[in-house]
């Protein structure tokens, strides 16, 4: 029937019916907006109810709609704006004084937003482009041109050596993304005057992977199997985003195969996180006793002001008398405690203990 038929345009919904007439009960035919079907109904008892739900589906089941609508008849009502979840046709109903109606009814429903929840929980996304979406396909597009940039060498005007080959880059990324770049290109310096830059102390691989970081495009995958070069280039070119990443990263996977190299890299590079994330594996979950025939090496290596932070952890939790245990059965520690300025180190922290 032509009364039951919904007319669309963009997100409004306009719903003629000629005759009201004698009808109690009266439901369009459904009517697509957004990703969902819809139906309006209108039933007259004591005053005209109209109602407003989707087409009962999987979709609307898995995927329920939020919408936030306006809705009026041209001439003789407005009601004002609603936003909530819409399940069945139970959830609006909107009363309207039946006496009003006479013959020709308009109701117009326009969709100021559709809204729908994430399947695995989280906060509600519109289902059209908004400010954040328009953000997003833009980021997109912009990635997609440095990824271009990176790969086809477009305009690069900067010549990178790397240990095992070369690379070209742009000037304007390096140097808005590192202090130290920025100052190579800006004062008149080799790298400005040669357009040619030495990181002579990165493979070409893990060098490509710190400039997919800097132009946006690096994969999950190479900034784990690089990490160790990106934070050392991070700490060396002022690079604060990338050297956090890699912390936090680092600090994921500690075991007993890469703890004491973590505290190296945390002392070296300051990374507070990571050493504590370090010192509290070894001593407050016990794991020093797993890496007692490495701890030789780890002395021979390590700055004596990491050590003494080591022993401090130790005595903040009683464990001196057993890490002396460990060391003098380990002929490398022995080693070193016996070095003057090592052992007077472990003997002051043993004395400041019995105090």
């Amino acid at each position: 029937m032509a009364d039951s038929k919904v007319d669309t345009i963009s997100r409004l919904a306009q719903w003629r019916i000629e005759n009201s007439g004698p009808y109690s009960y009266k439901k369009s035919d459904p009517f697509k907006v957004g990703i969902w079907n819809w139906y309006l109904s209108i039933e007259k008892n004591r005053c005209l109810c109209i109602r407003l739900f989707p087409e009962p589906s999987r979709a609307s089941k898995e995927q329920s709609p939020i919408a936030k609508f306006d809705s009026c008849d041209t001439e003789l009502f407005h009601i004002p704006v609603h936003e909530r979840l819409l399940r069945t046709s139970e959830d609006f109903i909107c009363p309207v004084d039946s006496s009003a109606f006479h013959g020709r009814l308009i109701i117009d429903v326009e969709f100021l937003d559709l809204k729908i929840c994430p399947l695995n929980g989280g906060e509600a996304s519109s289902i059209w482009p908004g400010d954040g979406t328009m953000r997003s396909l833009s980021t997109q597009g912009i990635l997609r041109c440095l990824s271009r940039m990176l790969d086809e060498a477009i305009h690069a005007d900067v010549t990178i050596h790397t240990a095992d080959g070369t690379l070209s880059a742009h000037k304007a990324i390096l140097s808005a993304s590192s202090p130290v770049f920025q100052s190579m290109f800006h004062h008149d310096l080799k790298e400005k005057e040669s357009s040619t830059i030495y990181i002579e102390d990165m493979t070409l691989e893990s060098c490509m992977t710190l400039l997919s970081y800097l132009y946006g495009t690096i994969t999950q995958e190479d900034f784990w199997k690089h990490r160790g070069s990106l934070l050392g280039a991070a700490n060396k070119y002022d690079i604060a985003a990338l050297k956090d990443a890699c912390e936090e990263s680092l600090l994921e996977d500690i075991n007993t195969m890469n703890v004491l190299e973590r505290m190296q890299e945390a002392w070296l590079y300051q990374l507070n996180k990571l050493k504590k994330g370090c010192l509290t594996y070894l001593f407050d979950f016990g794991k020093i006793y797993d890496v007692r025939d490495e701890i030789g090496d780890f002395f021979r290596t390590a700055r004596k002001e990491l050590m003494v932070e080591m022993f401090q952890e130790v005595l903040t939790i009683n464990l001196i008398s057993d890490m002396n245990m460990t060391f003098t059965r380990n002929d490398e520690a022995s080693s070193w405690l016996e070095e003057e300025d090592c052992g007077e180190t472990f003997q002051i922290i043993k004395t400041d203990m019995n105090g």
